[in-house]
């Protein structure tokens, strides 16, 4: 019998709080570059490989705990990832090198995996009534805790010192390995359908998207028409071709790539790509134009303390979107909620490229980023989970998940070759630069925007006949 979760059961609580732990720890990189170059008395260049191997880490980590999901061994699956992001922020914490310092990163790579678990265990055990919501919820949690990681990174950071911040995520985690460990129910789900486990499949999605997003991340470094960038993209796009070749002939694939041709599936997917690459744009350059020095004519000259600040607004907008997208699903049905979300971050992104001088500006700018990120992240996860099978949902969800890091991935690297190729007098960015980045993030949204009210008026022309 299922077991259920209610509002006076603390399970959904627990699961929102362990996505939660994984937008804190998610929260320990950009702002703390510097810090890390300093400490280490490494470049930029080189500490920037502290946001690279977790990035790189997390791509790995996501399928295969997304497919290790649909099995029986949910619980001990979660506490066993949270132990691992507890060790890897202990190790960045009191590193006494560089090198032991990044082994700690990829540890904490673990965290983009960790939001599948819980959508999974939600799916389990949560009343039927309530899973919808559950799962807008989870997703919503990642996005819009980083707006408060942000800001508790910099104030840590900014009072103490680097390594007190990872020592806080470490904290985070441990609390949270406690409460799972008391709440999630325990022992196998017995509903759950055994399943021979595809280790050539994970090896191929896994050497195939390390190559793609050490591409992506390195590219601008590298040169995008070195023989090194050219060669390592040619073998990813190989690698991942042969994986989807086994994939579509396997009987238990890592990621059934068959749900893939469902509309609604596939719309997710390619929403997943386009505003994971515009939120990173909006929240990486604004970023870096709060903390860059108010000579370039842009930048605020805000101190790390109160730069984390400025991401703020984003999860409060996605907070309160969450909490509408509810009301308004009812009206309009989840699949709204897509194109409504990605056309509210277009406005923001035309917002973010046309003011951007003003504290104020991009305050309000990240608001109403929020609020649309909070509509389009709560309906992804739902339009999976409507249709596809409970056995498939971790895999699809993680999938999802995946082509979000991509899309960041893809936004990092174009917003950095943009910067690159158009720098100020001192090597800073230049204002050019800044204002090309911030148009390209908007136009990722209004592009969607338009492709997704598309399709949407297609289908109901299809339905009204």
């Amino acid at each position: 019998m299922k077991s259920t979760a209610t509002n006076r059961n603390p399970l959904v609580p627990t699961l929102v709080f362990a996505a939660l732990a994984t937008a804190i720890v998610s929260s320990l990189g950009m702002l703390l570059v510097p810090s890390i170059s300093q400490r280490f008395s490494v470049d930029i260049a080189a500490a920037q490989w502290m946001l690279t191997v977790n990035l790189l880490a997390g791509a790995v980590a996501t399928p295969i705990m997304g497919r290790l999901s649909d099995g029986p061994h949910k619980k001990r699956l979660l506490l066993v990832s949270l132990a691992v992001m507890f060790l890897g922020s202990v190790m960045a914490a009191c590193a006494p090198t560089f090198g032991v310092f990044l082994a700690g990163r990829v540890l904490q790579g673990l965290s983009y995996g960790i939001v599948p678990v819980t959508i999974a265990i939600a799916r389990r055990y949560v009343a039927a009534e309530h899973v919808q919501n559950t799962i807008s919820t989870l997703s919503v949690t990642v996005a819009s805790g980083i707006g408060i990681g942000y800001p508790l990174t910099g104030i840590i950071a900014g009072i103490f010192d680097y390594s007190y911040a990872f020592w806080f995520g470490a904290a985070f985690v441990l609390a949270t390995i406690i409460v799972v460990w008391k709440v999630v129910p325990a022992g196998p789900d017995t509903l759950a359908e055994k399943r021979p486990f595809d280790y050539a499949g994970s090896g191929l999605l896994a050497l195939g998207l390390a190559s793609l997003l050490l591409t992506i991340s390195e590219g601008p470094k590298w040169g995008w028409s070195s023989l090194l960038t050219l060669a390592l993209g040619v073998f990813s796009i190989i690698v991942l071709v042969l994986w989807v070749r086994m994939e579509i002939r396997l009987d238990h694939p890592l990621i059934n790539l068959r749900t893939l041709k469902q509309g609604e599936v596939l719309l997710a997917n390619i929403s997943a790509i386009a505003l994971g690459a515009a939120l990173y744009i909006a929240m990486s350059v604004s970023s870096l134009v709060a903390q860059a020095d108010a000579a370039t004519s842009y930048g605020l000259s805000l101190p790390v303390f109160w730069a984390g600040f400025v991401i703020f607004p984003l999860s409060a907008g996605s907070l309160a979107a969450n909490r509408t997208v509810r009301l308004v699903a009812k009206r309009v049905g989840i699949q709204a909620m897509l194109p409504i979300g990605a056309i509210i971050m277009a406005a923001a992104g035309t917002m973010l490229w046309l003011l951007h001088s003003a504290l104020w500006e991009i305050l309000l700018s990240m608001l109403v980023f929020g609020i649309g990120m909070g509509a389009s992240y709560a309906a992804m996860p739902a339009l999976i989970a409507r249709s596809v099978a409970a056995q498939e949902l971790g895999s699809s969800v993680s999938f999802n998940q995946v082509l979000r890091t991509v899309g960041s991935s893809f936004g990092t690297a174009i917003a950095a070759a943009i910067i690159a190729t158009h720098p100020g007098l001192l090597g800073e960015a230049s204002p050019e630069g800044i204002n090309m980045t911030f148009l390209l993030g908007a136009l990722l949204c209004i592009v969607l925007g338009a492709a997704l009210l598309a399709d949407s008026a297609r289908r109901r022309l299809r339905k009204n006949r």
